[in-house]
């Protein structure tokens, strides 16, 4: 499989990462994931991808969280209470905070599309990881293109840019392109990591595992580059 070009900017190599905003798995897949790179301490791009976990969910009427996982499920809203709780407890054990009685569900597209605007910008990383923040921890509805704007200067991107981007669509084909990519190279469930276009990584799996792949892909990538200079 391919993810597009698969070696960083500096000699190393790119990790692209399929997932959602709304996805609490994704945010400590994403915390892992950092840990992982904190520990690895080589020059890796991290390339994010457009997931739509629940993409008929609208932007004019927010749904807790607890009730959509109640819905879904079709188990009582107690229940899905306690489930949450028991994300949130895992989460914190990685420095999260996740407030699901704050957290409103809603359509992620234009968070999305934010998200590759500031990929244009170079500010991708930073913009997703504010994303989850806004979703799980400030209760902010992340389908409002005036929330999306402010948390586009929080980033550090031009507010108005980023309003007329969103305004226009002008990134809406890419988040489809990512959907179209994550379906042809069989993605079910995210978050979803491919290391170096060559290794797979499904899920918030231990830290372990996410330096394994990393070292495991460095060395190959090295490998491959001395070979060619040969």
């Amino acid at each position: 499989m391919s993810a597009g070009d698969d070696h960083g900017p500096t000699g190393g190599f790119t990790v692209d990462v399929w997932s959602d905003v709304m996805c609490p798995f994704c945010y400590m897949g994403d915390a892992l994931l950092t840990q992982a790179l904190e520990q690895f301490g080589r020059p890796v791009q991290v390339r994010y991808h457009s997931f739509l976990l629940m993409p008929d969910l609208t932007s004019d009427v927010p749904v807790s969280v607890d009730e959509l996982l109640s819905s879904k499920h079709g188990i009582p809203r107690e229940q899905a209470a306690a489930m949450n709780e028991q994300v949130a407890a895992r989460g914190r054990e990685l420095g999260l905070d996740y407030r699901f009685d704050r957290a409103a569900a809603v359509t992620t597209r234009k968070a999305h599309e934010l998200s590759h605007h500031a990929a244009g910008h170079g500010r991708q990383r930073e913009m997703i990881q504010r994303l989850f923040r806004a979703y799980f921890t400030d209760g902010l509805n992340i389908a409002d293109p005036q929330v999306l704007g402010d948390l586009a200067a929080e980033t550090g991107l031009d507010r108005e840019a980023a309003l007329a981007a969103l305004a226009s669509g002008e990134h809406a084909d890419a988040v489809e392109e990512d959907r179209r990519q994550a379906q042809e190279i069989g993605v079910t469930g995210v978050p979803f990591f491919v290391f170096a276009g060559r290794y797979a990584v499904s899920g918030a799996q231990p830290l372990e595992v996410f330096v394994q792949a990393l070292q495991t892909s460095w060395d190959e990538t090295r490998a491959a580059g001395a070979q060619a200079r040969a």
